[in-house]
């Protein structure tokens, strides 16, 4: 198992990792290990945009839109 060292950590920080271990029942060791695991433990799978973007506004419901009115092509344009 690998080690690690931080310096230069604010007072307020190591309070706060203080407070938090001690409700958790945990050495302040263990709960930084703890924090460390949850946010950096396990690769994020790549998100899919379209299903992100769909979760997102699921909850808002679907629209239908009226597609837009169509007219003949335009002739292609003459260069010479």
């Amino acid at each position: 198992m690998a080690s690690i060292t931080i310096r230069n950590l604010d007072d307020d920080v190591k309070r706060r990792l203080r407070v938090r271990a001690a409700e958790h029942g945990r050495s302040m060791e263990q709960e930084a290990r703890e924090i460390l695991r949850q946010v950096v433990g396990q690769p994020n799978a790549p998100r899919n945009l379209g299903r992100a973007i769909h979760a997102r506004f699921a909850a808002a419901g679907g629209i239908d839109l009226v597609p837009p009115s169509r007219g003949p092509m335009r002739s292609t344009p003459d260069f010479d």
